[in-house]
């Protein structure tokens, strides 16, 4: 609860990946227990992405989404070995807002006075001002990772550190 979440990984970027660095909270089901996305890669349109998003709930216990969709080409037009490297995904989370960085560029703020649950039996609870958990893993495949690059197996998600530091 509070503070900063740091991870330094190199994601696959192939055909069917679909990394993701994320927390959810303990208390109230999806989505009222609240979801943010430090980072998630994944097509849209089939078009590679990096999202930085945050979901609640509202009245027809269907998720509110702030979401930050960023093409992938922002950050390889400028580094074209981008994705070789390694990379820190941040979030700064205090009593205002929840702010998602990748390699120190704001990606997305949160103001915690919009994450309110409306209409649900967690009515009027801000997710955002509990305790959350951390995950980060690779999906493959579906909807959003997109056809799986059967040459491209196995794929590697390479994790160096996860650190929390609590305020």
């Amino acid at each position: 609860l509070y503070g900063t979440l740091e991870v330094r990984a190199r994601i696959p970027v192939l055909e069917g990946a679909w990394p993701a660095i994320w927390t959810l909270g303990s208390q109230w089901h999806w989505p009222s227990c609240g979801e943010i996305d430090v980072m998630e890669y994944y097509r849209i349109n089939d078009v590679p992405h990096i999202l930085a998003n945050a979901a609640w709930g509202n009245d027809n216990n269907q998720a509110v989404w702030n979401s930050k969709a960023i093409p992938f080409t922002h950050f390889t037009d400028r580094d074209p070995d981008w994705a070789q490297k390694f990379h820190v995904w941040r979030m700064d989370w205090d009593k205002e807002a929840i702010r998602i960085y990748l390699d120190d560029e704001l990606l997305n703020e949160i103001p915690l006075s919009k994450t309110i649950n409306e209409g649900t039996r967690a009515a009027g609870f801000n997710p955002f001002t509990q305790e959350q958990y951390i995950l980060l893993n690779l999906a493959m495949g579906g909807d959003n990772g997109g056809p799986i690059e059967d040459s491209a197996l196995p794929m590697r998600y390479e994790v160096d550190y996860v650190r929390v530091y609590q305020k």
